[in-house]
């Protein structure tokens, strides 16, 4: 029976309920008689360290794989047998951090895949496709155009799109996983107004985020895994910060936790000189000084220009202007490789398409920074490069059985791990940073940025692009960028607020 609340459909019937889910991999036990149940309408969050089993939960919830014991229903209903997919499409479907979106397809060709209209002589009506593509996506209110290329549309749009492809099939119940990792603010709340909409039309959402503050902004309820089994099931409203981080860790701990590391003094030397720098129209006048053991934070929303100052810095790039010297030496505009010869150590934003080759080994992607120091005429000797990526793993505690493992095996937090442990495979003068714990759990991050204030306690410098706070918190200054600009400074101490107001143009300094 269904009444109304807020607007939202609600039942006591769940949409979604998993009972008693059981799943091995050999000895190891990835869910242990773990249970979640989500009602009609709601957002609910899954949350959980590096694996607690909220990707199995998600994989077992999709039909991609069967439990061992437990039971899915859907709307009080047993769930499909796992070969008849339309029928799963029709009860559920995920938008995955990692975009299933077909580049170099159309929006009407990637909505309506494989469910073409044909014409005479079974050809496609492209007409059809167009007119069903746009009365789809007026239906569930995105403003995109039907004939652009999915490659040219931003990340945001793209999970419009799947979020719409997934409706289409009569699904009413949509997984999001790490839907934000490469979004900046004003792309979230547009994200979130989109979710309240839905679920005012019913639509009920399973929300996995890291952002622990995006469970408090959107979330209805949230279900805490640990370990492989369920720990709580709370309204967010009831469960405060602090407890929602004690139940993921099993310990109370926080984020915010004071960094030991003291600032360094005005004499030390300067590692990074960055004067006058000019990408046309992405950014102008970018000037700052890095010295030895400093971490600046370069902060900004979506288009302030500070991951494109930060990947020219890199060398992925070439600035139409300025000037970088990297501890006294000029490494030549857009050339990665002299930028790495300079003594600058780089994490991008995005690991799965800039930070790793996922099919290689974790030994070859920790040491890809290095390759003078694995042989020598040409020839790569696996014990060295072995020994060295050994001491990487213990040097960040990445879990893994060994070297040999395809780092696409990890866990997303030690996949970042291994970004990290590139970058310091070449002991760089300069650690450049871009949104370095996007889509980890809480422990990994809290490892990462321990890591960052151990790296600038060694003597090297720390450039933390990010719009973060977890990210910037680390920082002895926050340099804010607006519309490609600095537009503030902000010294070790600020407060969130501020440092947000003046990343949204709110607070402009002459």
């Amino acid at each position: 029976m269904n009444d109304s609340d807020g607007g939202r459909v609600r039942s006591d019937l769940p949409a979604v309920e998993a009972i008693d889910i059981t799943k091995r991999y050999g000895s190891t036990v990835a869910l242990d008689q773990a249970h979640i149940r989500v009602l009609p309408g709601e957002t609910h969050a899954l949350v959980g360290r590096n694996g607690a089993g909220k990707s199995t939960l998600v994989s077992i919830l999709t039909g991609l794989q069967a439990s061992d014991a437990g039971r899915v229903l859907f709307n009080g209903t047993l769930a499909p047998r796992l070969s008849d997919r339309d029928a799963w499409r029709r009860h559920v479907a995920c938008v995955y951090q990692k975009s299933t979106i077909i580049p170099q397809l159309t929006v009407a060709e990637n909505l309506l895949l494989n469910r073409y209209d044909r014409g005479r002589a079974g050809l496609i009506s492209w007409r059809s496709l167009r007119r069903r593509a746009r009365d789809l996506l007026a239906v569930w209110s995105v403003d995109v155009d039907v004939d652009t290329k999915a490659n040219d549309l931003s990340v945001e749009q793209r999970q419009f799109v799947e979020i719409a492809r997934a409706l289409s099939f009569g699904a009413r119940f949509i997984i999001l996983d790490e839907p934000t990792a490469q979004l900046d603010a004003g792309a979230i709340a547009r994200l979130f107004s989109h979710i309240r909409d839905l679920q005012a039309q019913g639509v009920t959402f399973l929300y996995i985020s890291h952002h622990l503050q995006e469970i408090y902004e959107i979330c209805d309820l949230v279900t805490v895994f640990r370990d492989a089994r369920h720990i709580v099931t709370a309204p967010v409203a009831d469960l405060g910060r602090g407890e929602l981080v004690a139940a993921m860790t099993g310990e109370a701990t926080a984020l915010d936790v004071p960094r030991s590391r003291t600032a360094p003094g005005g004499d030390t030397g300067v590692v990074l000189d960055v004067t006058a720098l000019r990408l046309d129209g992405v950014f102008d006048d970018i000037s700052f000084q890095l010295r030895a053991g400093e971490v600046i934070g370069l902060a900004g929303a979506g288009g302030s220009g500070k991951t494109e100052v930060a990947e020219t810095i890199v060398g992925l790039r070439t600035a139409d202007g300025g000037a970088i010297t990297v501890d006294g030496r000029t490494p030549r505009a857009g050339h990665v490789g002299d930028a790495l010869a300079s003594g600058v150590g780089f994490v991008p934003q995005d690991r799965h398409h800039q930070g790793l080759v996922a099919g290689m080994s974790v030994a070859d992607n920790t040491t890809m920074t290095i390759p003078e120091r694995l042989g020598t005429a040409g020839f790569l000797n696996t014990r060295r490069r072995d020994a060295i990526a050994s001491t990487l793993i213990d040097a960040l505690a990445i879990k893994t059985p060994g070297p040999d493992l395809p780092v696409a095996g990890l866990s997303g937090g030690n996949q970042q791990k291994v970004v990290m442990a590139r970058a310091l495979a070449n002991d760089p003068k300069v650690l450049v940073l871009v949104t370095p714990t996007a889509g980890v759990d809480v422990r990994s991050k809290e490892f990462l940025l321990d890591k960052v204030d151990e790296v600038a306690a060694g003597g090297t410098g720390v450039l933390v692009a990010s719009d973060e706070l977890d990210d910037l918190v680390v920082c002895d200054r926050v340099l804010v960028m607006f519309q490609g600009r600095i537009v503030a400074e902000m010294p070790r101490g600020w407060r969130d607020h501020d440092l947000v107001a003046a990343m949204e143009g709110l607070t402009v300094d002459a």
